[in-house]
């Protein structure tokens, strides 16, 4: 895959500080080296985004939207080479890579469609006295220069989600992506530059910079700097936030998702859902089944229908089309990984299965039993781990999911209609789904935490939301 030498600063690719090697997590092997940027060229890039601020602001809806439809098209045509490249750099099994490239597709179309949907309304000044004769309306108006800084484990999905909104909006966008997994997301950027050009408008509206978390700090607190839009760990989040104050921030901060099963839930489908949404993309992912509540009447029989279907679990190279685990994105996770699932028996829990490695790989892990206070429950792990843990009734399974700092995607399984509305109402979290897995998440529908979750929402139509200000306009005919 091909694309200039250096860094896509300014209007063109500018040479990197340094470079760094991009690593095949299964086997270590170098898949290619990456250009790593500098403080320097993250105030460069701010300082070329503000310039234009007002030319990308003023650029017509339509072609906003022809631009962003223009990449859904080139970005699925790519796919196939995209997904090659992707499972090399992240170390994520072959379907899970396919499935990233098919919603980010689906995220760049979702935000042309979007533009035609960036409009106020006129307000009814006259409802106060000292409003007679005075017209009036508001308009939403791009917030400035965004920074999007992404995660490692669905980096052109997240990129996407940073950059289609904020063109929509008319706000020139700068992406920081991961240390570990920055080649696709370069991709994307040179194919989006590439349209930007041809439609007349400055290949500058879109920039990436790589590097360190002096990079990352040197975005965030530039004071021409409007919003930061991050995905990542919630240590880094809060660190972020208190940063960029007053800036504007959009935060995903992950979570330990529970998927609560109740005692008149279909056991298959609830077992089914924990194997499919605990472990795919090797657990990393931050709405993968990590904490399953089951009431008592059930929890025995569905602890063994997971078990029983653990071994289906392939685990092996991402390469290959049948593996649901692979690697780890470095050994340090795996390490800590370990060490979670090693502390949590120590402190008393159950082994079901797993728990060691398979070469480079963690096998699926099932734990029983892990107590309040253990990072393996309290967490978020971010690999193959699920933990399972028994309670009298719903009251106790909602206190337990909700005594957790994190509130992402919670997940119930019922056949009752008045449980699941309870658990809309009472669940404390972003979004909860109803027999199916927590994992779920549409690319259009309000996506974000509450807690330690994080704050805003992305989703095109969203995140437009977060990147623009109402405008309000006063005439006195």
């Amino acid at each position: 895959m091909t694309y200039p030498e250096g860094l896509p600063v300014g209007d063109g690719w500018v040479p990197a500080p340094g470079t760094a090697a991009v690593t095949f997590p299964y086997d270590g092997t170098e898949i290619g080296r990456a250009p790593v940027g500098d403080a320097a060229l993250a105030l460069r890039a701010v300082e070329h985004a503000d310039r234009l601020r007002r030319r990308v602001g003023a650029l017509p809806a339509h072609v906003r939207r022809q631009v962003l439809g223009e990449v859904a098209r080139d970005l699925a045509d790519a796919l196939p080479e995209l997904v090659e490249l992707l499972v090399l750099e992240t170390g994520k099994p072959r379907v899970d890579c396919e499935v990233e490239l098919r919603r980010s597709v689906a995220t760049w179309q979702a935000a042309a469609d979007e533009v035609a949907h960036l409009h106020g309304e006129t307000v009814p000044l006259d409802i106060q006295a000292s409003g007679e004769g005075l017209f009036g309306f508001w308009t939403r108006r791009p917030v400035g220069v965004v920074v999007g800084i992404t995660g490692f484990n669905y980096p052109v999905l997240l990129a996407s989600h940073k950059m289609a909104p904020a063109l929509a909006a008319g706000c020139p966008v700068i992406v920081k992506p991961a240390p570990a997994t920055p080649l696709a997301t370069l991709r994307l950027v040179h194919l989006v530059r590439e349209r930007l050009a041809a439609a007349g408008a400055p290949a500058g509206a879109v920039q990436l910079v790589t590097g360190d978390a002096e990079v990352g700090r040197a975005l965030v607190t530039h004071p021409r700097v409007a919003a930061v839009s991050f995905t990542g760990s919630a240590a880094v989040g809060h660190r972020i936030a208190r940063d960029a104050a007053p800036r504007r921030t959009v935060l995903e901060l992950g979570s330990n998702a529970a998927l609560v099963v109740a005692a008149d839930a279909d056991l298959d489908a609830a077992a089914d859902a924990v194997v499919r949404g605990g472990y795919y993309a090797s657990g990393q992912a931050c709405i993968s089944v990590q904490r399953v509540v089951a009431v008592d009447e059930v929890a025995g029989e569905l602890e063994k229908r997971i078990a029983a279907r653990l071994p289906e679990v392939t685990v092996g190279d991402p390469r290959d089309a049948g593996t649901r685990v692979s690697a780890l994105v470095d050994e340090a996770a795996t390490e800590r990984v370990l060490d979670r699932v090693a502390r949590a028996r120590a402190a008393g829990a159950r082994l079901v299965r797993g728990g060691v490695r398979a070469g480079r790989c963690l096998v699926p892990t099932l734990l029983a039993d892990v107590p309040d206070g253990e990072p393996a429950w309290e967490e978020e792990i971010f690999g193959p781990v699920v933990c399972l843990r028994v309670v009298p009734d719903l009251t106790a399974a909602y206190d337990l999911v909700n005594a957790s700092r994190y509130g992402l995607h919670v997940a119930v399984f019922t056949r009752a209609l008045n449980t699941a509305l309870r658990a809309v109402e009472e669940l404390e979290a972003g979004g909860v789904v109803v027999n199916e897995v927590p994992g779920y998440r549409s690319d259009i529908a309000p996506y974000g935490g509450v807690k330690d979750s994080g704050t805003g929402r992305e989703g095109p139509r969203f995140a437009i939301e977060e990147l623009t200000v109402t405008r309000m306009a006063v005439i006195r005919p």
